[in-house]
C-alpha cells in the first residue's frame, strides 16, 4: 500500500497542476490532514473552485488523473451542487476531489484549510436529529423481523446491521462524538460498545437472526433511555411485541 512521503508527493503535484489551472480559482485541503489529525493511512481530501461550468472540469481533471497518476477507477458522491469525484490510484491511495463552483466554494465545517483562492462564508447545514436517527433504527428493526418471518436471511442480516450502525450514530450523538461512518465508536465508552457485539450476526441461521434481533432491539431500548426516557416508555410495550417470534408484523 501506499506509503506517507507517496501521499504527500500525490498531494503536492495536485495542488500544483491546481494552481497552474485558469478554470481552477481556488483550491483546500480537507478532511482530516487540513486539521493535522491524519495519520499513515489518511487519503487525500482537497476541494477545488472551479470558474465556470463543472463539467469540463471534472472530465478535464478525470483525464488527469488517469494519465499523469495512473488512476485505476473513480466514482462520484454528488452534494448539492458540488461532486465529490473519488479516485483510486495505484497502492491504493485513495484521492477525493470536491468540484464546487467559485461562488460556493468554502468551508462547511472545521476540517478545511485554504490552500490559495478566495472562500466564501457558507451556512453550515444542520446535522442530522436524534428524532432522525431514532426513526431509522426502529425502522431497520422493524423490517429486520419482516425479513426474518419471510426467510429472507441476507436481507435480514443486512437490516440487522444497519439498524446496529444508527445505534452507534445515537450514542456517538449523545455524547458529541462523530457520528458519520461511525468516525465516533471507538470513543464510545465499552459499557456501550461492548453490548452491541452481541448484535453481530454469526450465521444466517434463524435462530441466530432472532438472537441477533433481540440483541439490536434491547440496545434500542437502553439507547432511547439514555436519549429520551419519555420517548423510550412509549417505545417499550413496541420494542417487546417486535422481539416476539409469534407477534404480529404488517408487510412493507
Amino acid at each position: 500500500m501506499f506509503n506517507v512521503d507517496q501521499r504527500e508527493r500525490v498531494q503536492a503535484q495536485l495542488l500544483t497542476l491546481a494552481e497552474a489551472d485558469p478554470e481552477v480559482v481556488g483550491a483546500a485541503i480537507t478532511g482530516s490532514q487540513a486539521v493535522g489529525a491524519g495519520d499513515r493511512w489518511s487519503d487525500i481530501d482537497l476541494a477545488f473552485a472551479v470558474n465556470g461550468e463543472l463539467g469540463p472540469a471534472l472530465v478535464r481533471w478525470t483525464e488527469t488523473l488517469y494519465k499523469k497518476f495512473a488512476a485505476h477507477h473513480h466514482w462520484d458522491l454528488p452534494s448539492g451542487s458540488t461532486i465529490y469525484r473519488v479516485f483510486l490510484l495505484p497502492a491504493w491511495l485513495e484521492v477525493d476531489i470536491a468540484f464546487t463552483s467559485a461562488d460556493e466554494f468554502g468551508p462547511l465545517g472545521p476540517t478545511w484549510r485554504t490552500v490559495f483562492g478566495q472562500i466564501t462564508q457558507l451556512e453550515p447545514a444542520a446535522p442530522p436529529t436524534s428524532d432522525h436517527h431514532v426513526g431509522l433504527a426502529w425502522h431497520h428493526a422493524l423490517h429486520a423481523r419482516i425479513c426474518i418471518e419471510r426467510r429472507r436471511s441476507w436481507q435480514a442480516e443486512h437490516w440487522i446491521s444497519a439498524a446496529r450502525r444508527q445505534l452507534i450514530t445515537l450514542s456517538c450523538l449523545r455524547l458529541g462524538y462523530p457520528t458519520s461512518y461511525a468516525k465516533g465508536a471507538h470513543l464510545l465508552p465499552h459499557e456501550l460498545t461492548n453490548p452491541l457485539e452481541t448484535t453481530l450476526v454469526r450465521s444466517l441461521d434463524e435462530t441466530e437472526l432472532r438472537r441477533a434481533l433481540d440483541a439490536v432491539i434491547a440496545s434500542l431500548g437502553r439507547e432511547l433511555e439514555l436519549t429520551d426516557p419519555t420517548l423510550a416508555a412509549r417505545f417499550q410495550p413496541m420494542l417487546i411485541e417486535l422481539a416476539q417470534p409469534g407477534g404480529h408484523t404488517p408487510g412493507h
